[in-house]
């Protein structure tokens, strides 16, 4: 009977464990996770901005582990991987054997060295459910949130405060929000949307410095402009970094991450890896595939993981939905910039050499597969004659059915 344990229960843990079982129905499969409860991080400002229980941000049924006979060892941290006793150690003391054996710890938020701010008792992360119960208790009674970061974290949390009445002040290096997935047309819409619901931004400013008071809590945050703005809590959204420390005097090859090859096998052969550890993508549907394809070359089934699809982000603010896909920014010498405003969804498009190579998409972005299809796979759509925005299943004669990849014709 194999020993599989896999290190995290986020998407690609939990994706491995389910896959696991159906390859290996009389497998040993546990579980070993920090958190106490399966979440979906996706979800975490509907908790925060208290839309949702934990339960009902939990993406698997609630008796997933028990009807798949999978043991969970929740609440519990890894201290060590031992390849050649082919164990790991758990904080606890105990340790657990493995025959196979996947890492998904997944990234953790990084607090960057501003003075004040690694020491400050009131400096909060928002990475997983732990960090949102943290932020959650902390601004109860409180006035004055501060966030670092307008990504698509730092504006989850800040939609989520905003909800509950805070006054939220968002200071940005780039000079708009959401500087990865917009341009300055898609920016300054939801620059308005987050305005009218409170919010105050510092863009193109960096954060240098604190104020603290005499129990180490912030006070003050100092702007790279000399700007002290006050604050009660502060919440840093600049970064993520894989949870990787475990690994120290493993064996085990990290770069940036995890590194692991086509197979999602790290440099020992038993020992695989998947999700944001592996510095790979930091999409959650991306996790959930490389979960199912570690665990089928665990089980002993060769597959490659298939690349995926280029930077691709959606998100929701106020009603406002919007999709990015591939590179937006900078825009190359000599591409073809195409944008269109139809019927209130802004749409901009970015081509070279007739290849698709960003797209945004503000408004109803509904039926957009096809975009995927065509950055993914650099489908030459340039001898269509037609605009971007015009093309449809129907220009293109061939799909394969397994890969979903298609081509056209130029006749």
């Amino acid at each position: 009977m194999t020993k599989y344990v896999i290190i995290g229960a986020g998407a690609a843990g939990v994706m491995a464990a389910d896959r696991l079982r159906v390859m290996d129905e009389g497998g040993e499969i546990t579980v070993i996770s920090v958190d106490e409860h399966v979440h979906s991080r996706c979800m975490l400002h509907k908790y925060l901005g208290h839309e949702r229980t934990v339960e009902e941000i939990n993406f698997v049924p609630e008796d997933f582990f028990e009807k798949r006979d999978i043991r969970w060892v929740k609440g519990e941290k890894i201290t060590a991987i031992r390849p050649q006793e082919k164990q790991v150690d758990l904080e606890c003391g105990a340790f657990l054997p493995y025959d196979k054996l996947l890492i998904a710890t997944g990234a953790g938020y990084f607090i960057p060295p501003i003075p004040g701010f690694r020491e400050g008792k009131n400096v909060y992360g928002f990475r997983d459910f732990s960090d949102a119960k943290a932020l959650d208790e902390a601004v109860k009674g409180k006035k004055k949130v501060f966030i670092v970061g307008s990504g698509l974290v730092g504006l989850d949390a800040a939609s989520a405060l905003c909800h509950q009445g805070y006054e939220v002040t968002i200071a940005e290096m780039a000079g708009r929000v959401m500087p990865l997935q917009t341009d300055d047309y898609a920016a300054s819409v939801y620059q308005r949307a987050f305005e009218e619901a409170g919010c105050t931004f510092y863009l193109g400013i960096g954060v240098t410095g604190s104020k603290l008071d005499e129990e180490g809590n912030l006070t003050h945050v100092v702007l790279s402009d000399g700007s002290e703005i006050p604050c009660d809590v502060v919440m840093v959204a600049a970064g993520v970094r894989p949870q990787i420390g475990f690994l120290e005097g493993s064996g085990i090859a990290v770069g940036r991450g995890v590194e692991v090859n086509e197979y999602l096998q790290t440099s020992d052969p038993d020992i695989y890896a998947a999700g944001d550890v592996t510095g790979l993508s930091g999409v959650w549907p991306d996790a959930f595939d490389q979960g199912k394809t570690a665990a089928m070359n665990m089980a002993g089934v060769p597959v490659a993981y298939e690349k995926p699809y280029p930077f691709k982000n959606t998100s929701n603010f106020f009603g406002i939905s919007m999709l990015s896909l591939g590179k937006l920014d900078p825009i190359p010498e000599g591409a073809q910039v195409e944008t269109v405003m139809d019927r209130g969804t802004y749409k901009k498009a970015i081509l070279v050499d007739g290849k698709l190579q960003g797209l945004l998409i503000q408004g109803d972005i509904s039926n957009t597969g096809i975009y995927l299809e065509l950055i993914k796979n650099q489908v030459d759509v340039g001898a269509l004659g037609k605009s971007v925005f015009d093309l449809s299943y129907a220009d293109f004669y061939h799909m394969n059915p397994r890969t979903g990849a298609f081509s056209y014709t130029e006749e």
